[in-house]
């Protein structure tokens, strides 16, 4: 007991000598994400609560927090010239079609209420594998590679950054797919369809190889949940044209797990069926209608 008392009383002076009252701390740099952070408002500041605050209760926080990401992980801070165009194309895709299909009271009670913005993907070392975005508990979504973002009309646009951008609408429609199941659960007949095929290795096989083994991407591969919501995501974004392509595209044969063309093509069809009925049953919404507005609105800003 003593030893303790003594250590404390050691541990004391010591930092009484290292900081006294006297010495000039003018030098240090604030440390952000402490509290107490101030800055002067800005016009994006203000474009960002007339846009999404006042009408949506949406926060988007640009200015950078390392504690919103993993700690371990080098990530670069959002350009701030990029995000005004890149929320004003995900609100186009995401929000605005949501609101004129669906309803703004809809919107607004299962959006989420903070998009954290991030300048660079965040590369996952352990499977080679890339997190281009993140949800916790529907109520905060991580978007990263912002700063890659690129639409038409930009000055350096090319045809090649539309696959970028439209990962980054794959992924917001992605975890706000993730929200709507999480509160009101998809059809259990749903798991059914690939049954025995899930599996951790996903990052191992390439979209083509899902594809022949009835998925949408691979990373549908990995479980059901994302299974359901990778084909939310992707038949908004790429539209029932693409969608249709996607499943015709699969080869004649057999896939490295036994599946033949009629198989996956069938259980595409199955998983296709069961998203459009969920979406009318849940939550009254036409889902063939849905699609057709995110694929006009992508289209516009690629094309």
């Amino acid at each position: 007991m003593k030893k303790i008392k003594t250590v404390i009383v050691l541990l004391s002076v010591v930092l009484f000598a290292a900081c006294s009252k006297d010495d000039d701390l003018s030098g240090l740099q604030d440390i952000p994400g402490l509290g107490g952070d101030t800055w002067q408002k800005t016009a994006l500041d203000k474009w960002l609560y007339d846009t999404l605050v006042v009408p949506y209760n949406i926060e988007a926080k640009y200015k950078w927090d390392q504690f919103e990401f993993d700690l371990n992980k080098t990530l670069v801070p959002p350009k701030e010239s990029m995000v005004k165009p890149a929320l004003e194309a995900i609100k186009k895709v995401w929000i605005d079609t949501y609101v004129t299909e669906a309803g703004a009271l809809f919107f607004k009670r299962h959006s989420p209420k903070f998009l954290i913005l991030c300048g660079s993907a965040s590369w996952n070392v352990d499977n080679g594998t890339i997190t281009l975005g993140t949800a916790e508990g529907g109520r905060k979504v991580v978007i990263y590679s912002i700063n890659s973002f690129r639409i038409k009309g930009m000055p350096d646009y090319k045809p090649s950054d539309s696959a970028v951008l439209k990962q980054i609408f794959h992924v917001i429609e992605h975890e706000f797919g993730h929200i709507l199941h999480q509160t009101i659960l998809y059809p259990p007949t749903f798991k059914s369809i690939s049954a025995g095929h899930y599996t951790a290795n996903w990052n191992n096989i390439s979209d083509e190889e899902a594809h022949a083994n009835g998925y949408i991407s691979a990373y549908a591969m990995s479980g059901f949940d994302d299974d359901f919501v990778e084909m939310i995501s992707l038949m908004m974004i790429e539209g029932r044209d693409g969608f249709n392509r996607i499943v015709e595209s699969i080869p004649a044969g057999t896939s490295t797990t036994g599946v033949t063309q009629a198989q996956a093509q069938a259980a595409l069809r199955e998983k296709e069926a069961t998203v459009v009925a969920y979406f009318k049953a849940a939550w009254n919404i036409d889902f063939y209608s849905l699609q057709a507005k995110k694929r006009k609105a992508v289209e516009a800003l690629i094309y």
